[in-house]
């Protein structure tokens, strides 16, 4: 399974900005990442998306951050960016970072196929007022 690394949390006061990004380091087995996106969590609520981004650069956000955050992928280190500017303290959250696509595993020279979907471990954004 392909292994995500998230960076960038922190504290922030509102109206603060913070870049958080997320890499698949380890990636000899990957073949083609398809989308990849931010959620969010915070306490006693559900999980929700922030922002994806397809491997054409399509990009999607939550109605809640549109005009504030911006997502952003770079496909040769396999890695996804979020930019978060003017921050409220209601984007106070885990942020989990996710992505699907293809492994590739090459077997007594056969080659073969597996789909993979992997999130990350977490990375705490903490907006005070």
């Amino acid at each position: 399974q392909v292994q995500l690394v998230e960076s960038g949390g922190g504290l922030v006061q509102a109206g603060g900005s913070l870049r958080l990004t997320c890499a698949a380091p380890g990636t000899g087995n990957i073949f083609r990442i398809e989308n990849m996106g931010w959620y969010r969590q915070a306490p006693g609520k559900q999980r929700e998306l922030v922002a994806s981004i397809t491997g054409g650069d399509s990009a999607n956000y939550a109605d809640s951050v549109k005009g504030r955050f911006t997502i952003s992928r770079d496909n040769a280190i396999n890695t996804v960016y979020i930019q978060m500017n003017s921050l409220k303290p209601e984007d106070t959250a885990v942020y989990y970072c996710n992505a699907d696509g293809q492994e590739r595993t090459t077997v007594a020279g056969a080659q073969f196929f597996s789909d993979f979907d992997s999130w990350g471990q977490g990375t705490q954004v903490t907006v005070s007022s």
